[in-house]
């Protein structure tokens, strides 16, 4: 029996097993088994097959952000509306074959924008092109997922069963879990909060499962039997999402409002430019991006070329962005803005200090020191 087949066995099983609190251990075990199997699925260890083929797109700009929907839906238009690329869109399905990067300016900050293959259902198994699209997929830092407002919701559900059964999830944060390995002294398991939504039984079971006898596990929230999972197998990617609804001038006002109101959500019209201006003021929102602006020495700040960061980021980004070099001969910096405690007065800090948005940063190395001393040998 295959993969796929101990997989869609499993699945069947899940469906007929009621849930409560009697079917709880064993429903553990079997979304043990599952993710196990889907992983083997996605990576086979096996190495007597051939390379297999994805898109070679280089990562470039300061964040990527992945269309991803059935096809038809307007991923090519919205591409060639909002960058100078052009993407090729027609009225029949599967018009992009491959993945189309553009680039989007938008504040400063250079986003590429990946229009990726329309997927089809069974994508997660190998299904079209399903494997290298999810793949390009989890290396975004904001999925776009494209519906057509003229069909049922159920587009959404199949799309979010896809993406989460190879281990992208979205709008979700890491369970705040700790796990480590050790050589003995067995399973310690520590919760600082109580688990309404699984039990330390089944936690063993999974453990077990997986055949770990020798380990330390700290339990900071209430999670689920999925979560601890998704701790367990460390390769889940928790990515920002947006649901963007095209063609919202084929339906009424009424159900467009709907549709408007609902979390994560923007509607648009690619064919008529609608609304795209407050899509892209919401992908800038949810990229969480950092503006920050360099400074020589008795000059004014450079405004015209910001350093885009993620949010959190640190001085060492800042000089990591203006050369790679810089950070190892780093003697400080001076900051102005939200991050400076002398605000608007400038403080001197260093690597570890972090930036906010809007920043001003100038920085003094070591370079000239080192370049006198090697003159001097």
């Amino acid at each position: 029996m295959g993969i796929v087949e101990k997989i869609k066995e499993i699945e069947e099983e899940m469906a007929r097993t009621q849930k409560n609190k009697a079917t709880e251990y064993h429903l553990g075990l079997l979304k043990a088994k599952l993710a196990r199997y889907r992983a083997q699925l996605l990576e086979p260890t096996s190495k007597s097959g051939g390379a297999g083929t994805g898109f070679d797109v280089q990562k470039s700009g300061d964040a990527r952000v992945a269309l991803i929907g059935f096809p038809s839906v307007g991923k090519s238009t919205l591409l060639s509306k909002c960058t100078h690329t052009v993407s090729e869109s027609a009225a029949y399905e599967f018009t992009t074959l491959t993945a189309i990067p553009g680039v989007l300016e938008y504040e400063g900050a250079r986003i590429q924008l990946l229009d990726l293959p329309g997927i089809v259902e069974g994508a997660s198994q190998g299904r079209g092109r399903g494997r290298q699209v999810v793949a390009t997929a989890k290396t975004a830092d904001l999925i776009l997922i494209m519906l057509d407002a003229t069909k049922s919701e159920e587009q959404r559900r199949l799309l979010e069963i896809e993406l989460d059964a190879v281990g992208i999830r979205l709008n979700k944060k890491r369970p705040d879990v700790v796990f480590k390995r050790k050589t003995t002294g067995g399973i310690t398991i520590n919760k600082t909060v109580p688990l309404t939504k699984t039990d330390e039984k089944t936690i063993r079971s999974i453990l077990a499962s997986y055949k770990l006898h020798n380990c330390d596990v700290m339990i900071r929230e209430d999670i689920t039997t999925d979560e601890f999972i998704d701790v367990l197998i460390g390769t889940r990617k928790y990515v920002p999402c947006l649901y963007v609804y095209n063609k919202i001038d084929a339906i009424s006002l009424e159900q467009m409002d709907k549709l408007a109101r609902e979390d994560h959500t923007v509607v648009i019209s690619c064919e008529l430019g609608l609304n795209l201006d407050y899509l892209i003021e919401r992908m800038w929102n949810e990229l969480d991006l950092v503006k920050v602006y360099t400074k020589k020495r008795g000059a004014h700040p450079d405004l015209s070329d910001p350093i885009c960061l993620r949010k959190g980021a640190s001085v060492e980004g800042v000089c990591n962005g203006i050369h790679r070099s810089l950070a190892a001969n780093f003697r400080y910096a001076l900051v102005w803005g939200k991050s400076s405690k002398f605000n608007p007065h400038a403080q001197k800090v260093g690597l570890n200090h972090h930036v906010a948005d809007d920043d001003v940063v100038s920085t003094f190395a070591y370079v000239l020191v080192r370049r006198i001393l090697l003159d001097a040998k």
